[in-house]
């Protein structure tokens, strides 16, 4: 079976393309907290999460880290550069210990200049996520403090919480600041909505994880 076969990215590739694809995958492990590429380096490679996950950061102007995104099975990592020879525009760093499946981007473009199909759907693909995350940013321009912390619940509740019972565990290491980084608000803001939505009984805070009891009323927010 193939090993990209279940990866959004590659989701329009029939059978005999993604066998090409994954003849030129290679495996790599990182431990927790190490760095799979820095923002500004030479962007030669991009990487595909088998198991773990990863953060993309970049730095602003106050020399402050601005989370952009979380990553976790199946999730692609720096797509861009499988058609930029660009530099990495972010970093990404591992939270957990995290397996990635590797490709090489001059080996991905020697592959499409033989396979032009494979460029093209790999295109429209790209295309697609770039309209889905415009339309993300617009959402999120547009929302007070309370409705962009309940959509980040929700997102980070899909994706990564735990159900249990009547409740969703999310046990991911996130400080409030970090929170607050991801959708461009300020700690002591995200403070405030959390403490908000905890005297309500919708969530229960502690220093590694957050327990939701009520997502259906944190979505009304949104």
């Amino acid at each position: 079976m193939s090993v990209v076969k279940e990866i959004p990215f590659f989701s329009l590739l029939t059978e005999a393309e993604l066998k090409l694809i994954d003849d030129i995958a290679t495996d790599k492990k990182f431990k927790k907290g190490e760095y799979i590429f820095f923002e500004g380096e030479a962007g030669e490679k991009f990487y595909i999460i088998k198991d773990g996950q990863v953060k993309l950061t970049k730095m602003i102007k106050n020399g402050d880290e601005q989370i952009l995104n979380i990553f976790s099975s199946n999730d692609i990592i720096a797509e861009i550069v499988a058609f930029d020879k660009g530099n990495y525009p972010a970093s990404a760093i591992t939270m957990t210990d995290t397996d990635v499946i590797v490709f090489d981007q001059s080996e991905l473009e020697n592959l499409i200049l033989k396979h032009p199909s494979i460029g093209l759907k790999l295109l429209r693909e790209m295309s697609n996520r770039l309209r889905r995350a415009q339309q993300n940013v617009r959402d999120l321009a547009l929302k007070d403090s309370s409705a962009r912390v309940a959509g980040l619940l929700i997102f980070l509740a899909e994706k990564y919480g735990k159900k249990k019972k009547d409740k969703v565990i999310l046990d991911i290491s996130l400080t409030q600041q970090e929170l607050a980084s991801m959708i461009g608000s300020s700690r002591e803001t995200v403070s405030r909505v959390l403490g908000q939505f905890e005297s309500e009984g919708l969530i229960k805070t502690s220093r590694k994880k957050i327990i939701i009891y009520k997502k259906n009323k944190i979505k009304a927010y949104t």
